[in-house]
């Protein structure tokens, strides 16, 4: 009961933060679930597995009500999105693989350095100035849409993210348009989060260590107390985006990342 209460906190914060700040998934779920895990008694070998698989599995959820907003505002280019999408399939069974062959110390390390650069681009972006994109499309082939879906699935599969952190810079450079940029990494992150968890789901699930009612390195009770409560602070922290200091409190939230993350490389 004690894990799902604090699960159940874990998801109003990270619905709040994606609600006000945009932050969601990986992010601000995998840290607190790492340490709770922990806490818990699971076996030290496969807790930072658990935490991204969990974390990915909550993002099915969330993906599905935002890709229906972009959807039925016309912003999402479906064409483009399945041609990222076939790369994304891949890369995100491949992440779940790579993390299944690291220990759990190491994928911990490695989400503490992905969460500290995560924060300083956080840092660096809300200090540049914003110029126009330049006009015209300089979009890829198939082929060169498929291997960029492939390394945002593989790298948002390892660490439990939608990949939004990733598809909206590759689409900027790309020169789409800020409105169909974040449309289409919302459609991609339904398929992160669902390959992603069957992944995590098949190759933990003969693994040893692994607590009562976890399937593979999802652990189902987690995932459905931060849903339940992440997805209507979601709505919450939107509205309180329009009164509070957005631009301040990234800089707080990337501060806070900053720190959790170097504690996670050094533990």
């Amino acid at each position: 009961m004690m894990l799902l209460l604090i699960c159940a906190a874990i998801g109003v914060l990270a619905g709040l933060m994606a609600g006000a700040l945009g932050l969601g998934g990986g992010v601000v779920i995998v840290p607190p679930l790492i340490y709770l895990f922990h806490q818990q008694g699971f076996a030290p070998e496969v807790v930072a597995q658990m935490a991204v698989g969990t974390s990915l599995c909550t993002i099915i959820v969330t993906s599905v009500s935002s890709v229906r907003t972009h959807h039925l505002a016309g912003f999402v280019r479906w064409p483009l999105t399945l041609r990222l999408g076939v790369g994304i399939v891949v890369g995100a069974l491949l992440g779940a693989v790579i993390a299944d062959r690291l220990s759990g110390p190491m994928l911990t390390r490695l989400f503490g350095v992905f969460a500290v650069l995560v924060a300083l681009q956080m840092l660096i972006s809300g200090r540049r100035r914003r110029t126009p994109p330049p006009s015209g499309e300089r979009l890829p082939g198939a082929a060169g849409l498929a291997a960029a879906g492939g390394v945002i699935g593989t790298v948002s599969s390892l660490f439990g993210i939608g990949g939004g952190s990733l598809t909206v810079p590759f689409l900027s450079w790309c020169r789409l348009p800020m409105q169909n940029a974040v449309a289409i990494s919302a459609a991609c992150g339904l398929p992160i989060a669902v390959a992603g968890s069957i992944g995590f789901v098949i190759t933990g699930w003969h693994r040893a260590g692994l607590p009562d009612g976890a399937f593979g390195y999802v652990y189902p009770p987690a995932a459905l107390a931060i849903v339940v409560t992440s997805f209507p602070m979601a709505r919450v922290g939107a509205r309180l985006s329009h009164q509070l200091p957005s631009a301040t409190l990234k800089r707080i939230f990337s501060v806070i990342l900053i720190v959790i993350g170097l504690e996670l490389i050094f533990t």
